[in-house]
């Protein structure tokens, strides 16, 4: 979901042919000495597993130990306390308190935009929406924040690669990102806390301080999620994301239904 501020130093990426998008080569042994290569989409010295059969297992490197650490510091001073848990799981606990002890939805995703702004030097941002955002109407902005989200989120979402996607004037643009499998979501297990912590506060800072729309589309069955940079969300009413029921794995709507038995949990009590 979300991008972190800090300078990276790759390797210069190789062009595929066929592509325009720079894609990141390793070379691996073929069958009859030739060699091969195979691609991959990571932060800073990537260790992404692969296995036939099965998807993609991002396992985190050094700055992506950074990266959460100072995220999850953005949260405490948000919220106010920290958790004991370590590590990932102490991040989703105070995601959940973010959100509980929020007055209401509204004042959730409010949170979660400071927490994204505070991330970033303000002049970067400023200077990003008034430079980069209105160039070739906004097709440069939207690839580059798809391939930074993809260089320094994997730590927050799981293993991720940049994809084209269509755009509202019926072109396609590789602005989009799809995440194979939200680690974020199937840690918390909430559909309210994707929504107002992640989903709503995301679409709202690209938009408002960076001026890059992007919709984002979780799917609650198999938690992946697409990312469409460039592409507006709908009218609240419109999406239908936000009528998506509980999960049946909800922590904090099994809490409720142990307080309130008749309380109806078709609809995420925070969602």
């Amino acid at each position: 979901m979300k991008m972190m501020p800090l300078a990276l130093t790759l390797h210069a990426p190789q062009t595929v042919m066929g592509s325009s998008s720079p894609i990141y080569l390793l070379p691996t042994s073929s069958q009859q000495n030739r060699t091969s290569f195979r691609a991959f989409c990571s932060s800073v010295s990537p260790e992404t597993i692969h296995s036939e059969g099965s998807k993609a297992e991002y396992k985190p490197g050094i700055l992506d130990h950074f990266f959460l650490n100072s995220f999850r510091d953005k949260l405490v001073k948000e919220v106010g306390w920290d958790s004991e848990k370590p590590g990932y799981d102490g991040l989703i606990e105070l995601a959940k308190a973010l959100m509980m002890n929020s007055r209401s939805n509204s004042h959730t995703k409010d949170a979660a935009v400071r927490i994204l702004k505070s991330l970033f030097p303000p002049l970067l941002l400023e200077l990003y929406k008034i430079l980069i955002a209105p160039i070739d109407g906004g097709k440069v902005a939207a690839m580059m924040v798809a391939r930074v989200t993809v260089l320094t989120c994997q730590w927050l979402m799981g293993t991720c690669k940049v994809n084209s996607v269509d755009l509202l004037d019926g072109t396609s643009c590789n602005s989009g990102v799809f995440v194979e499998r939200c680690k974020y979501l199937e840690k918390s297990k909430c559909v309210g806390i994707c929504i107002n912590t992640c989903k709503l506060p995301t679409q709202s800072f690209f938009k408002d301080y960076m001026g890059v729309p992007l919709l984002m589309e979780p799917n609650f069955s198999d938690y992946s999620c697409q990312f469409k940079f460039g592409v507006s969300p709908p009218l609240p009413e419109d999406d239908d994301t936000l009528k998506e029921p509980c999960l049946d794995v909800c922590p904090i709507a099994n809490k409720r239904r142990e307080i309130q038995r008749n309380m109806d949990v078709m609809k995420c009590p925070k969602a």
